[in-house]
């Protein structure tokens, strides 16, 4: 059956920080902090989907969609990131996952979208080999609660974002900007994915999956020196978190001195566990150039000119996700598993008419574009599985508060009230339209 879904994860959209026994996260402190998220937003209140998730299961349930990805909070489960359990946390995952069930939803939980316990942070985060083993023991808390009733599991979501946006570059919780220093908090991660696929296999999980955010690198000319930085992002893009998942070993990352640290041994063979699915998030493709004389990376982002742009200043391409899967698959051919396209949107200036209706035809040509481009992808032997847009919410966008609208559906911040877009609309009527076995 091919999953038509769509994605959310719990900072974004629970709100709720202090109740019920959670914990607080490394975004809680982030957002708190003067300066890191524009205009002082914070995810205390988000979508308030903690307390309003029947609701957001009912608009669900009206788009007919029979997947929902969406993530759990470490700290709402496990307060301190390890010990003792949080109660009131599990059961309500276990609400949501028997709600989605009674809706004919899939439930398709990632365990990390983020939101790393504080606590576990203060004792040095995923630059400490301890937090892989702290993840593990999560997982096979949440995964005793709910593996009987959810068939596919995901680790990660895009660990090379939260290496780099929050431990390279400090511009994402937990604001540290170590550049190439960052590069253990990569293997942390992926060591942590490794030993939760081994322990959500003992609790009885039927699928694994870790998710990735990925882009289809293009040099900036056929110079040697541009396809040399080319060649040097995709690297760390890429297949820093997608070669030692899928073949068992790191890349080379002499482009990044001193390269990775504190790999053990075993390591690679706990990473490269088998998986039975690869979650992809596709944005837009980007284009790199060689660095000026004495930068501290070796490429440059050369931007991507000629194309429509979302509000976010994305590049609007989508044949680049045909790009994505098809290259994946030339690149690691039999070693590639099915692939879930785990998140695919765009942000918008979604201005409400005095009707209240959401008329978002940019997004409604975004999503059919990118859908007839990974159809493309599956005619040319990518195996492709389910596509999930995001974001079901307008929600919390990291960095940029609530100033980046995602959603199908409008979330008007001073009322929590839920407006269906257009988009929705089409979304509804695109799914209803298409065979189950697509």
């Amino acid at each position: 059956m091919f999953l038509w879904g769509t994605a959310t994860a719990a900072y974004q959209i629970e709100g709720a920080a202090g109740e019920d026994g959670r914990g607080p996260s490394v975004w809680d402190v982030f957002a708190h902090e003067p300066g890191r998220v524009r205009d002082g937003h914070t995810g205390d209140v988000a979508c308030d989907h903690y307390h309003r998730w029947p609701e957001d299961v009912a608009l669900m349930s009206g788009l007919g969609v029979n997947a929902y990805r969406f993530s759990i909070s470490w700290p709402r489960v496990l307060p301190s990131g390890a010990g003792e359990v949080n109660a009131k946390g599990l059961d309500f995952y276990e609400r949501l996952v028997d709600a989605l069930l009674e809706h004919g939803i899939q439930p398709v939980p990632t365990l990390f979208h983020w939101d790393l316990p504080q606590a576990l942070e203060e004792r040095g985060g995923w630059l400490s080999r301890d937090t892989a083993a702290r993840f593990a023991d999560y997982a096979a808390v949440v995964a005793g609660r709910l593996a009987d009733r959810v068939p596919l599991w995901i680790t990660l979501n895009e660990p090379f974002v939260h290496m780099a946006y929050g431990y390279a570059m400090g511009v994402h919780a937990p604001g540290r900007a170590l550049l190439n220093e960052a590069l253990p908090a990569a293997h942390h991660q992926l060591l942590g994915h490794g030993l939760a696929v081994r322990a959500l296999r003992a609790a009885g999980a039927r699928e694994v999956a870790i998710t990735n955010n990925c882009t289809p690198v293009r040099p900036a000319s056929r110079e040697e020196p541009d396809l040399r930085a080319a060649e040097a992002y995709d690297i760390l893009h890429n297949r820093l978190f997608l070669d030692p998942v899928l073949l068992g070993a790191y890349p080379d990352l002499s482009a990044y001195p001193p390269g990775m640290d504190g790999v053990r041994d075993g390591d690679l063979e706990v990473i490269a566990t088998p998986i039975d699915a690869l979650g992809v998030n596709y944005y837009n493709p980007t284009r790199i150039a060689a660095p000026e004389a004495g930068a501290g990376l070796p490429f440059a982002d050369a931007g991507l000119p000629g194309h429509p742009t979302t509000a976010f200043g994305w590049p609007i391409v989508p044949d680049g996700l045909r790009e994505l899967l098809t290259g994946l698959k030339a690149r690691y051919g039999a070693a590639l598993p099915p692939i879930h396209v785990t998140e695919n949107g765009c942000s918008q200036e979604d201005v409400p008419a005095e009707d209240g209706t959401v008329e978002d035809e940019g997004r409604i040509a975004f999503l059919r574009d990118h859908i007839a481009a990974m159809r493309r992808a599956m005619a040319e032997g990518v195996d492709v599985r389910g596509y999930f847009v995001w974001s079901l919410l307008d929600n919390f966008e990291w960095a940029e508060g609530y100033h980046q609208r995602f959603g199908l559906v409008h979330v008007d911040y001073a009322t929590l009230r839920r407006t269906p877009k257009a988009s929705y609309r089409w979304y509804a009527e695109f799914v209803r339209s298409q065979n189950t076995d697509t």
